[in-house]
This record gives structure tokens, C-alpha cells and sequence, in this order.
């Protein structure tokens, strides 16, 4: 198990250690989490390129010192204007492709978010804030054991875009674990960030220059939709779970998902079920497939769509639901497509009272594997999850959000920050927080001991056809056919597997000790100053 450091003045804990350094050397350098936040972001966005990048979505969710205030910020980006289901439909699909420009849908919200998130809170110059992650772009960095993995499994992909082969490739094969990777055409972009703000990627050369790429190649984006885009300050959701409150973004993200799973379980003494048993996965699978039904049900831009997530999060809701799960516990039906999950989730907190909680991805790995004009930008896919089915209610439509997978969790105690959490994966999001959330609060654990358990998986990841119940066995008892006993289509997976996410953690104590945790399954590391 990873060591879990502790510390009094400030914690930060990402799925990359040149992106945990990072943000350790901004707060050592006057910065709050913030401007913390901020650099591990962007940093992210260059050795962890096949998870993320300016390419991608991101979003935060912050803890003011000043003011005990918790506040977001919504950094997904909405489709282009002449995104239609009649534009696919006319070409021949019946879903949207993928890979490839036709897979990049929706704009990207990052550098915006960035901008945002420093403006109204950082401290530090801009041109500091961004300068870790320009070197690295421009001076390279060691290809960690993840970036390795991955290039092995796109390699089809990789070959297939001239950018992605001549950084990620040698000679047309897979990076070695330890080879440099180096970025110039990213390295001025960022410098370009750094020169023009924000507007240099959306108004400016470079958003011209991708939209005008982005349309010779078949994208249904063009430069008026870079142009047209912003992100927004929006106000968290939450709920109550055994005196404590439980942040997360609103919709278009599927964060309430795990509100109303914490509000079923209030009606069970989990901490009274083994949390290696059939019983607890059983339970817990059950509880997330009638999240899900709402969640699949109603999931998407609330612009275009109404979501009722007064009704969906009050305890009476959750009440109706527990009751007919233990009714008829096989009944929920799962609806959802098939999710990408290649994400980052890190998390930093300052000795000033400021927590940061933020996630960002390019949805599948490599996102659309499309680079235009080899401008050194890695377009996501996230627009491909968009359904071609107008009675559906994330139907693809002009300048609308998709429904998205990521959600950064907070967690607060008597009115102040208790515990930072997230993880990369897709549909595992929140399972994964549901198990760490209860391991911390149920079980007594720590954060790492809580990140480091056995962990379940229900419903589709990339490449997945069918909703299968994946659950990390380790050395305990075959517990496979009892939980197909109870229904479950049960699918072993190795200890400590890639496939369950990569999390990350940090739970505040009342001293205002700072514990820190990163994700065995990952290249991470938490570091306290």
C-alpha cells in the first residue's frame, strides 16, 4: 500500500507525480490551491496526454477560505452549430463515430476553465501559474508506465494521425516506459495561453486556425463555435450522509447520481454489512442501478432539458427507491451506452482554509485521436456519446452540453472541508467515490486505506457490450457465485486493475492535519508541504 503523507500546511495528490511536484513547488512558491490547481491542470494536460488536455473538459469544485463558500465551475464545452443528428444520420451513421475528426463534437472547455478559475481566485502571475507546464511540453518528460500502457492499446489510433504518431510512437511502435516525450507544438500553445489568455484558443490564431481545420476535415465544429464558447459559475448540489454534506457539480454531469445512491443507503447500517461479503457488492450494485435509471433517464443540458432534481435528490425520493429495491432488488434496468474513461482527478488544499477538488479528460483515451492541423491539440471525443435518437433527452443538438461523466466530490464536516475525492473512469465514478465515501464514513478507514480497497464496477466501459458486475477479488473468498446467485453477471478482474480508475484523495482532519492519498493503480503521488 502507498505511504500516506500527512502535513499541516498543504496537500496535493494527482495521478502523476510530475503533476503532484508541481503543485507542492506553486503553494511553496506563495500560491494558494488555486493558483495550485491551476499548474497541476495544465501540467496534466502534458504528461498525461492520453487522459487529458487543452483538448478536453474540465471542471472544479472550490472550497473559499475566505468565505466558507463552495463554488464551481462548469468547463465543458457545447457542440458546434451545425451539430444535428440529421448531420450523421444523412452521411450513414447510426451513432457517432468515435475516433476521428467526426468524433470531435463539442468545443473544448479547459483553457477557459483555467482562465476562469485563476482570475476570480488565484494569486500568483499567469505566466508563473503556466510555466511548469510549458516546460515540460518544451523540454520533454519520461513516459510514465500509464502513457506506456496506452500507447501499446492505440496503437491502430496513434498510426493513424500523423501528430500522434511522430510524438507518441518510435519508429511506428509503442513508447517504452522511461522514453522522453516532447511537445513543441504544445508548448506554443500554451505560450499562446500564457500571451493572449484564453482568447488566443477561442477568439484568436489558434481557435481560427482548429475551426478552420476542423471543417476541411469533416467536424461538424467550426470557428464561430470556438469563438462562441464560455464556461459558467454554477452552484453546486448536495446532500446530507450521516452528518455529513456531500458536494457535486449539477447536471450536465452525473455527480447527483451519487447523491441519491448515499441517500438510499441512510436507510442501512452499512458499516453493519462486511465490506468484503456478496452482501455489500449485491447491495451496492443494486443501489447503483436505480441511481442510474434516473440518471440515464434524464441526463443532459438542463438548457435544453428539464431535469427534476429537487424531486430526484429529497429523501422521500430516496425512501420510494430503497423501498422498491428491497422489493424487487433485480428490477432496475440500465440503458446507459457504452463510457470512455480517460480522466485526471486531482486535489490540493492550502494551510488558508482553500480546498480544490477538479477533474478533467479527453473521454476516451486519446481522446478523438484527432489532431487538426497538427497544431499540437488532441481534440476530445466527447461529443460521440450524444445520441442520434431525437425521443432521447441528450440528443445531439446545436451549442448544447452532452451528458458527462465527470464530477469532482467534497465532502464537508461541521460547515468546513473534510474530504476531497474523485477518480477516472467513466461509469465508475461514482461507484468508485460511493466505495471511498463509505470506507471513510462508514468503515473508519483513512483516505489511502479507503482508495486502496477491493473495488466493484457495474455497467459498460470502453469497449464493453454488455453491463457486467466487476469485482476485484484479492485473496478473499470466491464470492462469485453468490453474487450471481443474487442475479449479477459476475466478471473477475485483476488486483488492483487500471480498468476500476485511478483515485485520488484528501481527507481534512479537525486539527487541520492534512492527510493525502493516491490511487495504487495509478502513476500518482500525494504530497504535503
Amino acid at each position: 500500500m502507498n505511504i500516506m503523507p500527512q502535513s499541516r500546511k498543504g496537500m496535493v495528490a494527482a495521478p502523476h507525480y510530475l503533476a503532484s511536484q508541481t503543485g507542492a513547488f506553486i503553494l511553496q512558491s506563495g500560491g494558494n490551491a488555486m493558483d495550485a490547481a491551476v499548474a497541476i491542470s495544465a501540467v496534466l494536460g502534458v504528461v498525461y496526454p492520453h487522459m487529458t488536455g487543452v483538448g478536453g473538459d474540465s471542471f472544479f469544485l472550490i472550497h473559499d477560505g475566505k468565505t466558507g463558500t463552495i463554488d464551481a465551475y462548469n468547463g465543458s464545452g457545447r457542440s458546434g452549430i451545425r451539430a444535428t443528428a440529421s448531420f450523421y444520420t444523412k452521411q450513414g451513421f447510426e451513432t457517432i463515430p468515435q475516433r476521428g475528426p467526426l468524433a470531435a463534437v463539442t468545443v473544448p472547455g479547459m483553457v477557459d476553465a483555467w482562465e476562469a478559475v485563476w482570475k476570480k481566485y488565484g494569486r500568483l502571475a499567469w505566466d508563473q501559474v503556466m510555466a511548469p507546464a510549458i516546460r515540460y511540453a518544451e523540454e520533454g518528460f519520461p513516459a510514465s508506465p500509464s502513457l506506456a500502457r496506452w500507447t501499446v492499446r492505440d496503437l491502430e489510433w496513434l498510426r493513424q494521425d500523423e501528430y500522434l504518431g511522430a510524438t507518441f510512437l518510435r519508429a511506428g511502435q509503442p513508447l517504452q516506459e522511461g522514453e522522453l516525450v516532447v511537445q513543441p507544438e504544445l508548448a506554443n500553445v500554451l505560450r499562446g495561453v500564457v500571451a493572449e489568455g484564453r482568447g488566443y484558443f477561442y477568439e484568436g490564431e489558434l481557435g481560427q486556425r482548429i475551426g478552420a481545420a476542423t471543417a476541411r476535415d469533416g467536424s461538424p465544429l467550426v470557428a464561430d463555435d470556438f469563438a462562441a464558447h464560455h464556461g459558467e459559475w454554477v452552484k453546486p448540489v448536495s446532500t446530507s450522509y450521516r452528518g455529513h454534506e456531500v458536494y457535486q457539480l449539477p447536471p450536465n454531469t452525473q455527480g447527483f447520481s451519487l447523491l441519491m445512491m448515499l441517500n438510499m443507503l441512510e436507510h442501512t447500517e452499512v458499516s453493519s454489512i462486511a465490506r468484503f461479503s456478496p452482501e455489500f457488492y449485491h447491495l451496492m450494485a443494486e443501489t447503483v442501478k436505480k441511481a442510474f435509471r434516473d440518471r440515464d433517464r434524464y441526463l443532459t443540458d438542463p438548457a435544453f432539458r428539464e431535469i427534476p432534481l429537487e424531486q430526484l435528490l429529497s429523501k422521500a425520493y430516496a425512501s420510494q427507491l430503497w423501498h422498491e429495491m428491497q422489493a424487487s432488488p433485480q428490477a432496475a434496468e440500465h440503458l446507459s451506452a457504452m463510457m470512455g474513461q480517460d480522466t485526471a482527478y486531482a486535489a490540493v488544499t492550502d494551510d488558508e482554509g482553500n480546498a480544490v477538488s477538479f477533474i478533467q479528460s479527453l473521454y476516451f483515451d486519446f481522446g478523438s485521436a484527432y489532431v487538426p492541423d497538427g497544431c499540437g491539440v488532441i481534440l476530445q471525443n466527447r461529443g460521440s456519446f450524444f445520441s442520434l435518437d431525437d425521443r432521447k433527452p441528450n440528443v445531439l443538438e446545436p451549442r448544447k452540453r452532452t451528458f458527462h461523466t465527470l464530477m469532482p466530490g467534497m465532502v464537508l464536516k461541521n460547515g468546513r472541508p473534510y474530504l476531497l475525492l474523485g477518480t477516472q473512469g467513466g461509469e465508475g465514478q461514482p461507484q468508485t467515490q460511493l466505495s471511498i465515501l463509505t470506507g471513510v464514513i462508514d468503515y473508519g478507514l483513512t483516505v489511502q486505506q479507503a482508495i486502496a480497497l477491493p473495488r466493484w464496477l457495474y455497467g459498460r466501459t470502453w469497449g464493453d457490450v454488455s453491463d457486467t458486475l466487476k469485482i476485484e477479488h484479492r485473496s478473499y473468498e470466491d464470492i462469485s457465485s453468490r453474487l450471481e446467485a443474487y442475479g449479477h453477471t459476475v466478471e473477475a478482474v485483476r488486483d488492483y486493475d487500471a480498468l476500476m480508475g485511478e483515485a485520488q484523495g484528501i481527507l481534512i482532519a479537525e486539527d487541520g492535519t492534512f492527510s493525502g492519498a493516491a490511487d495504487p493503480r495509478s502513476d500518482g503521488l500525494a504530497i504535503g508541504i
